[in-house]
C-alpha cells in the first residue's frame, strides 16, 4: 500500500508542479537541512509567497505533501482519499494563493534518494549544508553519501544557484559537478558570504531570563551588517544564517534586510534547543538525531559557554544509529570530543553508547564522572536526581534512542512537551509509521 500511495502523490505532485510552476528551493545535507530550511524560510517570507516543508516531511511521501500543501493522514483510507481530493482541486481550479516559491527539506537516507526527490520537484536554487556521516550504514563511504548529495547541484542548469557551505571539504570538492551558478558560505573560510566574530550570550545572569543567543557579524564581499538571532545557541545556527543569506542575496535582499528577517529565525524543535529545567538548570535539546559530525558540533557549543561558578556541565547522550562499520570508532571520537571540551560529567545511553564512554575514558575522562543506563527513562531519573541550580545539561541521541524522553523528565514545563519536543505527536504513539 505504501508503494501504492508513494506512487500517486508522486504523479500529483508532478502535475502541481508543472501547473503552478512555483521555484523549488531544495536544502539537503548529513547535518543541518532543517535548520537552513526554517532560516530560509524566516528570509524570504517578508518578501514572497512561500511554503516550506513541516516536520519531518522530507521523503518520498513528505515532499509531495508538501507540494500539496497537506499533512500525513497516518493510516487512514478516509484521510488519504481527502489528501487526492485536495491535490484534484488545486489541478482542476487555479489556486491564486498557492506559494511562488517552495522550500523542499530532502533526505537522502539511501542511494537514489535525491535522483527520486529532485526528479519530482527540479530545483531552481540547491543548497547542501553539510556531508557527513548519517545514514552511512546505507552508503558503506563517505564518497558515496558525497556523491549523493551533490545529486541536487548536478541536476541544477545554467540558470540555477548552487549554494554550497565550502566550511566543508568535501562539499568544496562537489562544487565542480554543478553547471549552476556557485554561490559559497563559510565561517572559516573565504567564501561569498561569512559569519565571523561569532559571540554567545547564554543566560547565566539575571535569573536565566535575559535575552540570549548568537550574534555575528554577516559579511558579503566588502559589505557587512551585524546579525542576532534571540534564543539561538548553537554555531550550526549560524550556518543556517548564512546559507539563507547567501538564498536572500540571490532572490535580491540586501543584508540589512536579512539581518533583520534573521530575528524571526528560530531553531526548530530537538536541534540544539534551549530549555529551562528543573532546580534552575538549563537544557540544550538536541534530541532530533545524532551522527559523530553532530554530536561533537553540539559538545564544542557546550563546551564554549563560560560558567558562573560550581555548575557542572552534563552531556546525556544516546546510541547513534546507521554508522555501520564506523559505529565504533565514531563513537570513541565523540567520547574524546567530551574531553576536549572540558565536559564534566558524561551519561550515555544504551549499548553502542559504550564506545562514547570507552573513548572519553582513554581520553583522560575520570571514571567517577562517567555513567551508563540501559533505557532512557532510566538514566532521566538518575540525572533528576543529580543535578543542581545552574547546570547545563546537552540531550542527544539518534531517533530510535528516544532521548527526548529525558528532556521530558527535566524540562520545567513538561505540560507543553507537545509543543516543544520532538516526536511527541499522533504518528509517534501509532505502532506503525508511514513518515
Amino acid at each position: 500500500m505504501k508503494s501504492i500511495l508513494q506512487k500517486i502523490l508522486r504523479i500529483l505532485a508532478k502535475a502541481i508542479l508543472a501547473k503552478y510552476k512555483p521555484e523549488v528551493i531544495g536544502v539537503t545535507g548529513s547535518v543541518g537541512k532543517t535548520g537552513a530550511k526554517e532560516a530560509i524560510y524566516a528570509v524570504l517570507a517578508g518578501k514572497f509567497k512561500v511554503r516550506k516543508s513541516v516536520k519531518n516531511y522530507n521523503n518520498e511521501i513528505g515532499a509531495p505533501l508538501t507540494i500539496i500543501g497537506v499533512e500525513s493522514s497516518l493510516r487512514s483510507v478516509f484521510g488519504w482519499l481527502k489528501v487526492f481530493i485536495r491535490a484534484i482541486k488545486l489541478l482542476l481550479r487555479n489556486d491564486q494563493d498557492y506559494p511562488k516559491m517552495l522550500i523542499l527539506e530532502m533526505a537522502a537516507d539511501k542511494p537514489g534518494d535525491l535522483d527520486y526527490l529532485t526528479d519530482i520537484a527540479g530545483c531552481k536554487v540547491g543548497v547542501i549544508t553539510s556531508i557527513g556521516d548519517a545514514h552511512i550504514e546505507n552508503y558503506k563511504t563517505l564518497e558515496k553519501v558525497r556523491l549523493e548529495k551533490a545529486t541536487m547541484i548536478r541536476k541544477l542548469d545554467k540558470t540555477g544557484w548552487a549554494v554550497l557551505n565550502i566550511d566543508d571539504d568535501k562539499i568544496l570538492a562537489s562544487a565542480k559537478e554543478t553547471k549552476a551558478k556557485v554561490f559559497t558560505y563559510a565561517i572559516d573560510k573565504e567564501a561569498d558570504i561569512q559569519g565571523k566574530e561569532i559571540r554567545l550570550k547564554f543566560p547565566l545572569d539575571d535569573n536565566g531570563r535575559a535575552e540570549f543567543g548568537l550574534s555575528f557579524k554577516l559579511i558579503n564581499h566588502g559589505s557587512f551588517a551585524p546579525v542576532f538571532l534571540p534564543n539561538i545557541i548553537s554555531k550550526a545556527g549560524v550556518y543556517a544564517a548564512l546559507s539563507a543569506a547567501a538564498v536572500g542575496i540571490i532572490k535580491g535582499l540586501n543584508l540589512v534586510e536579512i539581518s533583520q528577517a534573521l530575528r524571526k529565525y528560530d531553531s526548530p524543535k530537538g536541534r540544539m534547543k534551549f530549555l529551562f529545567g528543573i532546580k534552575k538548570t538549563f537544557i540544550i535539546d538536541d534530541t532530533y538525531n545524532a551522527s559523530p559530525a553532530s554530536a561533537i558540533l553540539a559538545l564544542e557549543t557546550l563546551g564554549s559557554i563560560v560558567k558562573k561558578g560550581s555548575e557542572n556541565k552534563y552531556a546525556v547522550l544516546g546510541d547513534m544509529l546507521e554508522l555501520g562499520a564506523l559505529s565504533e570508532a565514531g563513537h570513541q571520537a565523540v567520547g574524546r570530543a567530551i574531553v576536549k571540551n572540558q565536559i564534566d560529567k558524561l551519561i550515555v545511553v544504551g549499548e553502542r553508547s559504550r564506545d562514547i564512554a570507552r573513548g572519553a575514558l582513554a581520553a583522560g575522562m575520570k571514571s567517577d564522572d562517567i555513567f551508563h543506563f540501559a533505557a532512557a527513562a532510566e538514566a532521566g531519573k538518575f540525572i533528576e536526581e543529580r543535578i543542581k541550580t545552574g547546570d547545563i545539561i546537552l540531550v542527544k541521541g539518534s531517533q530510535g534512542a528516544r532521548m527526548e524522553k529525558i528532556v521530558k523528565e527535566l524540562m520545567t514545563e513538561p505540560l507543553r512537551a507537545e509543543e516543544l519536543l520532538v516526536r511527541q505527536g499522533r504518528e509517534w504513539q501509532a505502532s506503525d509509521k508511514i513518515l
